[in-house]
């Protein structure tokens, strides 16, 4: 799905990730779920490239439902794999803390499982080897991608700025749609590790000049961030 130019998502409101085709090749954030490969191969071939010209991988974070196809496409096609080395081990392993569920409503929560399902989520691929990244990188990758530390959903989430397609990717930090409730609205994320810290680090992003915001669960934000930081915390 085509959001502007050079800025495309693979995915859906339920889990997405996130295509920046720039003339020197592609950059992904994030790789959803296993079965979201399908989505990946099918984008790349609507905008004409080869997978060969994708030149690396952000994970917003090390959780299961961003790492995805990440594993596939680092053994399969070379591509370097980045992530916050704080959540480097979670993004190896899967290993992370056990945290409250928080509200929910059987029929979303239903529709979730389903689609984690259909996409191969219940066997997540963890990433062999990965590239550590920290806050205030400016990665060699197309868009030069900015690194932008968000510790509280996990140690090592992140948000990342491209300037170049004016966005702001911010994987699980916020959320547009509450996968276990189905509402659809500016608010925080479930399962946090440190809910406190994840409110915190909003005021990380609020600054940055993008007229979109990118979640990894929910619609697009056609906004600022600055915006979109002020509805989550109204929530």
């Amino acid at each position: 799905m085509k959001l502007a130019p050079h800025l495309h998502r693979l995915g859906n409101d339920i889990v997405a990730s996130y295509l920046i085709d720039a003339p020197e090749g592609v950059t992904l954030i994030d790789a959803g779920m296993p079965g979201h490969w399908k989505d990946l191969q099918q984008e790349m071939a609507s905008i004409g490239r080869p997978l060969s010209d994708i030149k690396g991988l952000i994970l917003t974070h090390g959780d299961s439902d961003h790492i995805g196809f990440a594993e596939r496409l680092r053994s399969e096609h070379g591509v370097a794999v980045f992530v916050h080395a704080a959540d480097a081990e979670r993004a190896r392993t899967g290993e992370k803390p056990k945290t409250p569920m928080g509200p929910s409503k059987l029929g979303p929560m239903l529709g979730f499982m389903a689609y984690g399902i259909r996409k191969k989520a219940l066997r997540p691929i963890y990433v062999k080897e990965v590239s550590a990244i920290a806050d205030g990188d400016v990665l060699d990758l197309p868009g030069a991608p900015v690194i932008v530390g968000m510790p509280g959903h996990s140690p090592g989430s992140i948000a990342v700025h491209v300037p170049m397609v004016d966005a702001v990717f911010v994987g699980d930090a916020l959320t547009t749609r509450h996968v276990l409730t189905g509402t659809q609205r500016p608010q925080p994320a479930p399962f946090a590790d440190d809910p406190d810290g994840a409110d915190d680090s909003l005021d990380r992003i609020a600054g940055l000049p993008a007229s979109w915001v990118l979640p990894g669960h929910g619609a697009p934000w056609h906004g600022s961030p600055a915006e979109i930081v002020g509805a989550v915390r109204s929530a």
